[in-house]
């Protein structure tokens, strides 16, 4: 179907209304705005009003192109004196338990499904990363303990960089390398070192910089911290790392008219989320993800009571914390946009593989179902276990 400009633009202020609005009735009524964005997407998409958008490797580019700006916003407006104390937990959670979870994760999909080991894992790489969208957006309406809030926004900004080196390793041909580990270890290193140095140098720049506009210093801002993933990513290192630390040192740096910086990137970050979740509603086909209900329910139940609830226990075991906190925490991991964006790599990368496309719809099902029962749910958990507010 082919769009006039003006068409186009039409459309496309109407879907950023309607989704504007959608966050009000989903406040009201307890439902994740995620999912009614996909349910736009959907509903604009060839199933019922006829668009068509079946461009993985576009929707791929797209995709992580907003985990960047919804990374950015998630670092911005992080505070670093809720997350310095959970900071070895959070690490822990976004390292150690992603490991074990996709090994547990893994080798329960392979028993269960029947899928060869590497493919396995795969899925297991794909689906262990929480969405910082999801926990962003869910997790700071429910006022749980600083502690949990901290650690479990640390995980979700950090656990999508040693994630997205998994899964590109595991869906890339021909076998492992013996040096995959220190690869992994380089571009986490590399990642992290230049995500200090552009967050610290802008944060130094922009103190001093007389721009001629007040408008001129959340553009700034955000540019630095994209930068960090462009840089990161040109020295073959991790990109979203280096981004969320560039966001993160920035957005707790003495900026000129921090509030501005702060509000614009919140605006930014809600507009990735929208544009994201919109995005992969329309590629999606609603009547062809049948064959992906059954294998996504028996994924759904492996990471709800095998892969996330071991990968926590073993994290924690360094921090001896009450089993309480550790069943939030096992509970809380949400799953959201980024294992959809990272299920289309492996999709890219062998089009003609149908265990490729069968992953993208299974993972686009899983995320529904989890969404619908955990999103609803955390309130409810938070004040059963006891670690919500008082009031």
């Amino acid at each position: 179907m082919h769009l006039s400009l003006e068409t186009t633009l039409g459309v496309g202020a109407l879907v950023v209304l309607l989704s504007v609005v959608a966050v009000r009735a989903s406040v009201r009524v307890g439902l994740p705005s995620l999912l009614l964005y996909l349910g736009i997407g959907m509903l604009l998409g060839e199933s019922v009003l006829g668009f068509q958008f079946q461009n993985a490797s576009l929707t791929e580019s797209l995709g992580l192109a907003a985990l960047v700006l919804i990374l950015t916003e998630g670092g911005l407006s992080t505070r670093w004196s809720l997350v310095r104390p959970a900071l070895g937990i959070g690490s822990s959670l976004s390292t150690l338990a992603v490991a074990v979870s996709i090994g547990v994760a893994g080798s329960a999909l392979h028993l269960l499904l029947g899928l060869d080991w590497r493919t396995a894992f795969l899925w297991g790489a794909v689906l262990s990363s929480t969405d910082a969208a999801a926990v962003f957006s869910v997790l700071r309406g429910i006022g749980v303990l600083p502690k949990l809030a901290g650690a479990l926004e640390l995980e979700s900004g950090l656990n999508d960089a040693p994630v997205v080196i998994a899964v590109v390793l595991l869906a890339s041909p021909g076998p492992l390398p013996w040096w995959a580990p220190a690869l992994v270890l380089y571009e986490l290193a590399v990642g992290a070192a230049v995500g200090a140095a552009l967050g610290f140098g802008g944060a130094w720049a922009l103190r001093r910089a007389a721009l001629p506009s007040t408008g001129l210093y959340p553009l700034a801002a955000l540019a630095v911290c994209v930068l960090g993933y462009a840089a990161g990513q040109s020295l073959h290192a991790s990109g979203f790392l280096a981004t969320y630390l560039a966001a993160l040192i920035l957005g707790n740096s003495h900026l000129p008219h921090r509030g501005g910086v702060l509000s614009f990137a919140e605006g930014t970050g809600w507009l990735a989320q929208i544009g994201l979740f919109v995005l992969l509603g329309l590629y999606a086909s609603p009547g062809a993800l049948g064959h992906a209900v059954l294998p996504a329910l028996v994924a759904a139940a492996v990471l709800l009571l095998l892969a996330r609830p071991l990968s926590v226990v073993v994290a924690m075991l360094p921090f001896r914390m009450p089993w309480r906190e550790q069943v939030f925490l096992s509970w809380s991991g949400l799953r959201g946009a980024v294992p959809i964006v990272l299920a289309l790599i492996p999709l890219t990368r062998d089009p003609g593989n149908p265990r490729a496309r069968l992953l993208v719809d299974v993972v686009l099902v899983l995320v529904v179902l989890l969404t619908l029962l955990q999103g609803t749910t955390l309130p409810w958990v938070a004040r059963l276990l006891g670690v919500a507010h008082a009031g």
